[in-house]
């Protein structure tokens, strides 16, 4: 699957399902918080910060897929 196919499920997902598209400051805001999720469990997991409780259910692929689609969003957003 090619990027622009990406590109184009997400549209048509956010267009049939969800209700609409976060401005692009708000997406932006929202990037952050998703790439923040992913720092803390490669700093935990990987780095030298020690598990919480509060982080055992917390899935390195998950976030990551919460950037890829933010991310997305964006790129639709954008024009690229």
């Amino acid at each position: 699957m090619t990027l622009e196919e990406v590109q184009k499920l997400v549209d048509e997902w956010i267009r049939n399902t969800g209700v609409r598209y976060f401005n692009e400051l708000t997406n932006t805001a929202i990037l952050m918080e998703e790439v923040g999720e992913v720092a803390r469990i490669m700093a935990r997991k990987y780095g030298e910060q020690s598990y919480k409780p509060s982080d055992e259910s917390a899935d390195l692929a998950d976030e990551l897929a919460d950037v890829f689609w933010v991310l997305v969003c964006l790129a639709n957003q954008t024009g690229v």
